[in-house]
């Protein structure tokens, strides 16, 4: 699988560029796209155009596409973080929504996110697409709902950085393992803390997703203290095969999730009844079956 199209909505809303050819009647009312396709540069222009369409306060939600280089660059948070008091509406913002055409996965440069966080302490919802270069350090931030970190490959760093950080109000929690190949060298040891769930403690979805070690991560999951509050289990997109639903089977009870997503596996027929039978009362995705080739599994998206 490939990300072959951009974000159409975010934190609920429908996106329309800076450069849409009519303003919407309520700019509160949109997510505002902020990109910039031209080599020579106009993010800072466009930044500005957007601002004036948005209205005061600037955008309640932010996606950022495109920038020039952005294999060679991260996208320059100073001009966010250097502006958060034109930015005081801003409650959702994610961070690098290309196709692949734009910039492979893995291929998009990033850099130290925290100071968004810092600066902007009314954020409710952070996305980031791309891990090269990806860092985080541990931090407390009060209203912070939802974080998704979408790559091909998350370095262990940055799921420890999750992991050591205060989110008391955190409800969902996607990370994107991905591959080693693609810097994605976390274990299972590297989720504990965030399993353990004692700094998380309003947390009610958890995707461990497009995991290369996706049956390591199902072992760890089926102990894990804070799977008892889910409501929402997200394991699609991996490596998962016979070997991670035993243990999940034979963990503790999975009963009370309302939802439970292995789709895109590696799983055997008997195995995926098995799983669905044994929780009639939840919602469990299996599509997606995977057939393992001779040299191995592989995840959804990597490259």
């Amino acid at each position: 699988m490939t990300i072959n199209e951009h974000l159409t909505t975010f934190a609920g809303l429908p996106i329309v560029s800076w450069d849409a050819e009519e303003t919407p009647a309520d700019p509160a009312a949109v997510a505002w796209r902020l990109h910039d396709e031209d080599e020579a540069g106009n993010l800072a222009e466009a930044f500005e155009r957007l601002l004036e369409r948005a209205g005061p306060g600037g955008p309640v939600a932010l996606v950022v596409g495109q920038w020039s280089e952005a294999f060679e660059e991260p996208f320059p948070l100073e001009l966010l973080t250097g502006n958060a008091q034109r930015l005081t509406a801003l409650r959702a913002l994610f961070l690098g929504d290309m196709t692949f055409e734009e910039c492979e996965i893995s291929w998009i440069k990033q850099t130290d996110v925290t100071p968004l966080l810092e600066s902007f302490p009314a954020l409710e919802v952070l996305g980031v697409r791309g891990s090269d270069s990806l860092e985080l350090r541990p931090v407390r931030h009060e209203n912070l709902r939802e974080l998704v970190l979408q790559s091909g490959g998350l370095p262990a760093a940055v799921v420890r950085a999750v992991g050591a950080s205060d989110l008391p109000r955190l409800t969902k929690l996607e990370l994107w393992l991905g591959v080693e190949n693609y810097g994605g060298d976390a274990r299972a040891d590297d989720l504990a803390p965030i399993l353990a769930g004692r700094s998380l403690p309003a947390l009610t979805h958890l995707g461990l997703r497009n995991a290369e070690i996706a049956d390591e991560v199902a072992a760890a999951v089926a102990a894990a203290p804070v799977v008892a509050r889910l409501t929402v289990l997200d394991l699609s997109m991996g490596t998962l095969g016979d070997a991670g639903v035993e243990a999940l089977l034979t963990g503790q009870p999975l009963t009370h999730l309302e939802r439970l997503d292995v789709s895109h596996h590696y799983l055997s027929p008997e195995l995926a009844q098995r799983l669905t039978d044994e929780l009639p009362g939840v919602t469990v995705d299996v599509s997606g079956v995977q057939k393992e080739e001779e040299w191995g599994r592989y995840t959804a998206v990597s490259e």
